[in-house]
């Protein structure tokens, strides 16, 4: 039996990923909520954890060669927590390329694209003075299009997204595309995403995954003090 991980995390898409992963992997975990919206990200005792002052990390008490260790960037977590269990990373060298280059695709183009998209499409507007930038809504919509271009077809070659097994690259796209019409997109044209969107977001670990703390999810468009601290500092 492994010793519970400690996960910091806000329920949000980079947050869900490790929730996911932990559940898909039958780790235990203990829960320590980082509100950034109370900004709690800027704690000294998280940032000895996570420097860059982002969610989620971990702490694990049971880390290499028995030492426990601290670890930040939900890739990094992921990849972590896949070999520590061997689980959801592939049965190859090849599957598991796979597997990184899709969750590297997902970490440096879907999260911060569809982050942007996110930011300029719904919480600009709502800031005080409003900052509605035609220019910028229609850069990052359509970048997250092009994107979501790409998944689709992936995803019309294989049923997951790394090949024909799912993996924690699913794990990391998943949260973020589920929120495809905040992004102002559509499925209309891509029915191989609607149709895993459907099959992953099914799995039990991922609705418990995606359960944590689901209560705690705030209003950006209206609360002026995570405003501030989210976007202006």
């Amino acid at each position: 039996m492994h010793a519970p991980v400690e996960l910091y995390y806000w329920p949000t898409p980079n947050g869900w990923k490790i929730s996911v992963a932990l559940e898909e992997m039958g780790l235990p975990y203990t829960l320590n909520l980082v509100n950034i919206g109370a900004g709690e990200q800027f704690h000294p005792e998280f940032l000895k954890i996570a420097p860059n002052n982002r969610m989620p990390a971990i702490v694990d008490p049971e880390g290499p060669d028995g030492v426990p260790i601290a670890i930040f960037e939900s890739g990094a977590i992921l990849q972590y927590l896949a070999r520590k269990t061997g689980l959801f990373h592939g049965a190859t060298e090849r599957e598991r390329v796979a597997v990184d280059q899709w969750l590297f695709w997902q970490v440096g183009g879907v999260g911060p694209m569809a982050g942007q998209a996110h930011h300029f499409l719904k919480y600009a507007p709502a800031l005080e003075p409003p900052q509605d930038l035609p220019y910028a809504k229609d850069r990052y919509r359509r970048e997250v299009a092009r994107l979501y271009g790409v998944l689709d077809r992936q995803l019309g070659r294989n049923r997951f997204v790394a090949g024909d097994f799912y993996s924690i690259a699913d794990m990391a796209i998943w949260g973020w595309a589920s929120l495809w019409e905040g992004q102002q997109q559509t499925l209309d044209d891509k029915p191989h995403m609607a149709r895993w969107l459907d099959e992953v977001g099914a799995r039990p670990a991922v609705i418990r995954g995606r359960a944590v703390a689901a209560d705690r999810r705030a209003n950006l468009q209206t609360d002026r003090r995570a405003q501030e601290l989210l976007f202006q500092r």
